[in-house]
């Protein structure tokens, strides 16, 4: 009784080797399909990939025919294969079979990797180890069903060299998972580790060829497969040498390894396809783009559809050069973002109402205190509609549009969609926060889109974050643009222009419909592209991991092709049907984009369908003219039944300045008749004279010049009528006339002045500002 009692506890309570859970594994990333993307070596440099959760069907039966054909009926020790080994080493005068169970080999196999994670030599081969290795298998039969020690075995046996267990055997050896082995791959890992010296070059390799084959008969005579099954497999020859494991997403793996440090097999879902076509096309621009400066690529392609990762590409550096730092993840490093937020603004102001697609914005020179953003093409136009400035990345019209929805305000509902990067205060990004001044991931940009395209096709159905791996839980994201405006922000995006293409590309019944935009960070660092298909939202970086400013670099020249490169590769899809249930038709004026009101010729425009917009044209004005319709004439020069009353499209004079240089239409106002210019000022609300510079925020520093004097300043001013007089006076002293350009050159002190501006009919501008440095 206290012999059994002892046998009991040592079988249940006694410790088991530490072999079995201290193992260093290598990190196998996989692909959708299951295909092999890399893999990372183990930390004690074994590659030892985890366990296989069971093991294949052939393999299995492979095994047990060569090692252990009564596994499943002994308590891991087999007296009769004992007693069958020793009568076999008796009679060849050598030890040739030791008669050890699968368990028992087992077994050894802990005791062996204990002896190695102790730094310590192999342990002696002797009674003694025969017996410790008989006690530890009973041992294992007892805390462990047949199943789990048949996985742990697999687990654990060495295919030689620095390979351990089945999983990494069979990707090292045959490029594939254990479960799509053939007979032959399958009967060689199973007579390997009883001789895993022999799978290197040399005269033993016939000898495991015939140990294989041998395996291989007497699986036929199982009647495991046909006579057919048979021929082939012994015409498989054996492996060369372990082969070298694919590299095809390091960073993405990396990344993973890093967020999910426990987890050894990360499934996830990259496609295959998908992948290799997108580093053949970075592969191809990274030669084009070296030349002129830029060694690093990443890009991102997410299926907005399923919300899932089909393709990454961390970093592509120029020739994997260490200088340009070909191992950093750069999907996930934080970058100036350029124009990429203008999207966002646009269709949030689409959904507050604080504008519509068409709506005016003024595109001419602006002063916001010391800053003063300007055109990539350093024109004005005077105004533009908002979907146009936003096809044409205009930044003027940007940062006006920031400016009246609120710094502070974006910035919230940016991190609300998911940019983590935005920590500052809103005042430290300022308007610049619009053309670059903040910076943002490449991952999080990306998602953005894709929610912005999901959010367009899907409705009000529940919006999930992107994710990388398959079994990863999916998580909740918050609608921030309702689907008419986000469906809006994407119509006008397609009317960007392709790189080198203009729009020709409409042209062509097969090019598929992309909504894209680009960005270029200031200082010339950082060039972007992300667009969205009816399927796909696929991001692109360009730059200089180091930071490093490159002349030709833009998001145009440099991002785009690559963006249209891959879509090209991929399969085209349908573009989103137009979600009219999330649209309303507003009248708007046909020039201006604003509500009519009876005062213009209008035109129906679709904005979302919870915009309250409401913004009246503010550029029309009812004027009244002779019966000659040449002049106009007010109530104090004219009868009232000799008027005629019209509605005129009119821009403010800085506006109306630009404007003209683009529309040849536009009609300015009529001059007024000769006998109705006295008492002007008495009926006429319009003020012909405005500023260019400097504005009403303007806070102007004046550099001091080689010499030590102040540098001087150019005033400007513009009127409607081309022909006016303008008469200048600064601080109440009067420096000048202006005739058609009306520009002064003044020498200014610091502090404030004051600027007095007027005209022969007695209208007059007056504005301060201040002059920064010392007073």
């Amino acid at each position: 009784m206290v012999i059994a009692v002892t046998i009991f506890s040592a079988l249940s309570f006694a410790p088991l080797p530490p072999a079995l859970q201290q193992q260093s594994y290598a990190t196998l990333l996989l692909a959708r399909d299951g295909s092999l993307l890399g893999a990372t070596i183990a930390a004690d440099q074994q590659w030892r990939f985890a366990p296989v959760e069971s093991l294949p069907d052939k393999y299995h039966k492979a095994l047990l025919l060569f090692e252990d054909q009564y596994f499943y009926r002994h308590p891991g020790i087999n007296p009769l294969a004992i007693a069958r080994a020793l009568r076999g080493n008796f009679s060849a005068g050598t030890v040739t079979s030791g008669g050890s169970t699968i368990t028992m080999q087992l077994a050894r196999l802990l005791r062996q990797e204990n002896y190695r994670q102790q730094d310590k030599n192999k342990p002696a081969r002797n009674l003694w180890s025969k017996t410790a290795e008989a006690l530890r298998a009973l041992q294992l039969e007892w805390r462990f069903t047949k199943e789990e020690l048949l996985i742990h075995y697999a687990s654990h046996a060495p295919f030689g060299g620095n390979i351990v267990g089945l999983r990494a055997a069979a990707w090292r050896y045959f490029g594939r998972p254990p479960e799509n082995l053939s007979w032959a791959e399958s009967a060689l890992l199973a007579v390997l580790p009883n001789s895993p010296a022999m799978i290197h070059p040399g005269r033993q390799r016939e000898k495991l060829k015939q140990k294989r084959d041998r395996l291989l008969h007497r699986l036929h005579q199982r009647n495991y497969f046909s006579d057919l099954d048979l021929r082939l497999a012994l015409l498989e020859p054996l492996p060369e040498k372990p082969q070298s494991l694919p590299q095809l997403a390091p960073h993405l793996l990396a990344t993973l390894k890093q967020q999910y440090p426990s987890q050894f097999v990360l499934g996830s879902s990259i496609d295959l396809f998908a992948q290799r076509s997108a580093q053949q096309i970075v592969a191809r621009h990274s030669a084009r783009l070296a030349n002129e400066g830029v060694n690093n690529i990443a890009l991102v392609l997410i299926d907005h559809e399923k919300m899932e990762t089909v393709a990454y590409i961390g970093n592509e550096a120029w020739q994997q050069q260490q200088r340009y730092a070909p191992n950093l993840d750069i999907v996930q490093r934080p970058r100036s973002t350029g124009s990429i937020l203008k999207p966002l603004l646009y269709g949030l102001m689409l959904q507050d109402g604080e504008l519509a697609p068409t709506s005016l914005i003024a595109d001419i020179p602006t002063q916001f205190g010391g800053y003063s953003p300007k055109n990539y093409d350093r024109s004005f136009r005077g105004a533009v509609p908002a979907q146009f400035a936003l096809a044409h990345s205009l930044n003027i019209p940007a940062v006006r549009m920031l400016r009246d929805y609120g710094i502070g305000k974006f910035q919230q509902k940016l991190q609300a969609m998911g940019m983590s990067t935005l920590f500052r205060p809103a005042d430290d990004y300022g308007l610049t926060l619009i053309l670059g001044g903040a910076e943002g991931t490449l991952w999080e940009l990306t998602s953005i889109y894709a929610r912005l395209a999901a959010g367009a096709r899907d409705g009000d159905k529940q919006q999930f974050m992107p994710h990388l791996l398959l079994n990863e839980k999916s998580q909740f994201a918050k609608t921030i643009m309702k689907q008419g405006a986000a469906w809006l922000t994407l119509q006008a995006l397609i009317d960007v222009a392709r790189p080198g293409n203009d729009n020709y590309w409409r042209d062509f019944s097969g090019s598929q419909t992309i909504a894209w935009k680009t960005g270029t960070s200031y200082g010339l660092r950082d060039a972007w592209a992300i667009g969205s298909n009816g399927r796909y939202t696929l991001g692109v970086w360009v730059g200089n991991a180091g930071g490093e400013p490159a002349s030709f670099i833009s998001g145009q020249s440099s991002a785009a092709p690559i963006l249209f490169d891959l879509f090209d590769a991929l399969p085209s899809v349908n573009w989103f049907n137009k979600p009219a249930q999330a649209l309303k038709t507003i009248s708007v004026c046909a020039d201006d984009g604003y509500l009519a009101g009876n005062q213009c010729a209008a035109i129906d425009k679709e904005i979302p369908i919870t915009s309250h917009f409401d913004k009246v044209t503010p550029n029309h004005r009812r004027i009244h003219l002779d019966q000659a319709q040449q002049f106009r004439v007010h109530a104090r020069c004219e009868s009232i039944n000799k008027m005629s009353a019209q509605d005129w499209f009119v821009l403010p004079p800085v506006q109306e300045f630009y404007w003209r240089q683009h529309h040849s239409d536009y009609k300015t106002l009529p001059p007024w008749r000769g006998d109705c210019v006295a008492g002007l000022l008495q009926v006429d609300e319009d003020q012909p004279i405005e500023l260019i510079y400097p504005n009403e925020e303007s806070r102007i520093y004046i550099p001091m010049d080689l010499d030590g004097k102040r540098s001087r300043a150019i005033l400007k001013a513009v009127h409607r009528n081309p022909a006016a007089q303008l008469y200048w006076h600064l601080d109440d002293e009067f420096i000048g006339i202006t005739k058609v350009f009306h520009e002064r050159e003044v020498a200014l002190e610091p502090g404030v002045h004051k600027l007095s501006i007027v005209d022969k009919q007695g209208y007059r501008l007056e504005r301060r500002f201040r002059v920064i440095g010392k007073e």
